[in-house]
């Protein structure tokens, strides 16, 4: 499986119903398909390469705000 496809499987998952576990090991995945991702696109400036990026970030994101829950109020 390359690494297009794995982040693309990756993008299609449900993210729903996760434990705080699940969460942290999707969040580690992200980054490093994300890092992965780069490194290529830095040499071919591919710009499919860099919305799966974005994908992949808006993603993580999701995750890591549900990791670190609201703020509380003052």
């Amino acid at each position: 499986m390359t690494l297009i496809e794995k982040a693309l499987e990756f993008e299609g998952r449900k993210m729903s119903n996760m434990t705080t576990s699940d969460r942290v090991a999707a969040s580690r995945e992200a980054k490093s398909l994300i890092l992965s991702l780069n490194e290529i696109y830095k040499e071919s400036k591919d710009p499919e390469i860099m919305d799966l990026m974005k994908l992949l970030t808006a993603k993580k994101r999701k995750i890591e705000k549900r990791l670190k829950g609201t703020p509380p109020e003052m």
